[in-house]
């Protein structure tokens, strides 16, 4: 009876007052305005991060997770035509999400520093996404982009869909991360993995592509260039590292 009276009254303190005091909730690098509602169902019409606008965005609290310090919400996040929602759960060691799912134009995540100069729909279904405030530790899931394209390959031609896998298995307890890339559809084949480090912040892909008959003749001109690299069947092996990554 007094854990139901405790939650009874954050709910109804949580009702009454205003959504903007979510202000002093935040980090450092994220503002948040224009803000309705209340602190336990509101919204902020326009989030920065870093001084990159990052949309807007809607929450509903689970007033209960207050009774063990820890902040527990439903997440309705939109940057123009990209939506998302999920079920969210901060404390002081860092936060996990879960059922994660929406997508739309990857073209609106570029003020976000996202896919700058690519095009195309992405698809997200992750079933569980953890991590301290600095780095993901852990991810499970598939991120699917359709119709992608870039003016600067193959003359902005469609290079197809591809789809990255985080398996269950693919997270370890270092926060070390392995991902499958592959190609479901266009001129090229892709079959590629991607090692993530927790520790170096970086990410190796490896793995071949390979030109299909169909593919356009801007995008088989390119792929010339690579002809040095090719094995007897025609695959070009793929040694790629992105470094200093969060």
């Amino acid at each position: 009876m007094i854990v139901i009276g405790l939650a009874v009254a954050i709910v109804a303190v949580l009702a009454t007052l205003p959504a903007s005091l979510v202000t002093h909730l935040l980090p450092a690098p994220v503002q948040a305005e224009d803000f309705s509602g209340s602190l336990w169902h509101g919204s902020a019409g326009r989030i920065r991060v870093n001084a990159r606008e990052a949309g807007a965005l809607e929450w509903r609290l689970h007033p209960a997770a207050l009774l063990g310090l820890t902040a527990a919400a439903d997440l309705h996040w939109v940057k123009v035509g990209f939506v998302i929602d999920a079920a969210v759960t901060v404390d002081r060691h860092g936060y996990a999400a879960r059922d994660i799912r929406g997508g739309g134009p990857i073209a609106d995540l570029q003020e976000l520093g996202v896919a700058a100069g690519w095009r195309g729909n992405a698809d997200i279904h992750l079933g569980e996404l953890r991590g301290d405030f600095s780095a993901p530790l852990f991810a499970a899931g598939d991120i699917k982009v359709a119709n992608l394209t870039s003016a600067q390959l193959a003359d902005g031609a469609d290079l197809g869909s591809y789809e990255l896998r985080l398996p269950q298995q693919s997270s370890g307890g270092d926060g070390n991360l392995t991902a499958q890339l592959s190609d479901t559809g266009g001129p090229l084949e892709v079959q590629t993995a991607i090692n993530y480090s927790a520790k170096t912040r970086s990410a190796l892909l490896s793995g071949f592509v390979q030109a299909r008959p169909d593919a356009p003749p801007a995008l088989l001109s390119q792929l010339q260039s690579l002809s040095r690299g090719r094995d007897p069947h025609g695959q070009i092996p793929v040694d790629l590292e992105f470094n200093h990554l969060w």
